[in-house]
């Protein structure tokens, strides 16, 4: 069967996040748009994760607990985890890592903590956009000892990516799919790097505003929605 997905939204957690983006707009907009599964991936934190997966548990949407990461190189990552536990464990991790930088919210905006009632219950107050003290090769690491996934993020971008910060793909990373954005075709996007070839690739919004999110245009095939079916695709050995 086919699945209409988009893995890599952000919330109001994220401080370049629209305040619309809270835990029952993202779950019914992508609702309205026909997907089936989708995945919020704040910067560098999981906080608002508990409130997406409830909301998304009751209105019967498939949601990936994930978090994207900015490593020290300022590569972005998006990281799939099965459970919400293990994504809470990397946000730790994470939270440890980042530079004590305070947000400053009438630049940045603010970076809420919602509950499944679109309520704020509170506030990160580090700069959740900042690099974290941890490599790319640790975020792969540390994602993989805790059951989950890694992708390169928008490798088509000249900025924040694996493509443009570090000129390649690392083979000890064992990549097998890699993340390109909606602004280009796939088909230019290789033929502009055309070692991106040997890799799968998905195509997902990076939302940060309610009308970004993905239509129903890009699917995964599964033979039914399951984590554990989505890593084979993504992941395959």
């Amino acid at each position: 069967m086919k699945f209409a997905y988009d893995l890599h939204i952000h919330s109001v957690l994220s401080p370049c996040g629209d305040e619309d983006m809270t835990p029952n707009n993202i779950v019914n907009m992508a609702l309205l748009k026909g997907l089936d599964i989708i995945a919020v991936t704040d910067h560098n934190s999981a906080k608002n994760l508990p409130a997406v997966l409830e909301v998304g548990k009751r209105n019967g949407l498939m949601v990936i607990p994930g978090i994207e990461v900015q490593t020290k190189e300022e590569v972005h990552i998006v990281c799939f985890f099965k459970n919400l536990q293990n994504a809470l464990k990397l946000d730790e991790i994470i939270y440890n890592c980042l530079p004590d930088i305070p947000n400053k919210e009438e630049v940045f905006g603010r970076q809420l903590i919602m509950n499944s009632n679109d309520e704020i219950i509170g506030k990160i107050e580090k700069l959740l956009i900042s690099s974290c003290s941890l490599s790319v090769n640790d975020v792969f690491i540390l994602t993989r000892g805790l059951g989950g996934i890694c992708i390169p993020a928008h490798v088509d971008r000249p900025a924040y990516s694996m493509t443009s910060n570090l000129g390649f793909i690392p083979n000890s990373l064992n990549v097998k799919t890699v993340e390109f954005s909606k602004k280009d075709s796939p088909e230019s996007i290789i033929s502009k790097y055309p070692f991106l070839k040997k890799y799968n690739y998905i195509v997902s919004s990076d939302a940060h505003y309610l009308w970004d999110i993905s239509e129903r245009e890009y699917f995964l095939e599964m033979e039914y929605l399951s984590f554990t079916n989505l890593i084979n695709i993504l992941c395959p050995n």
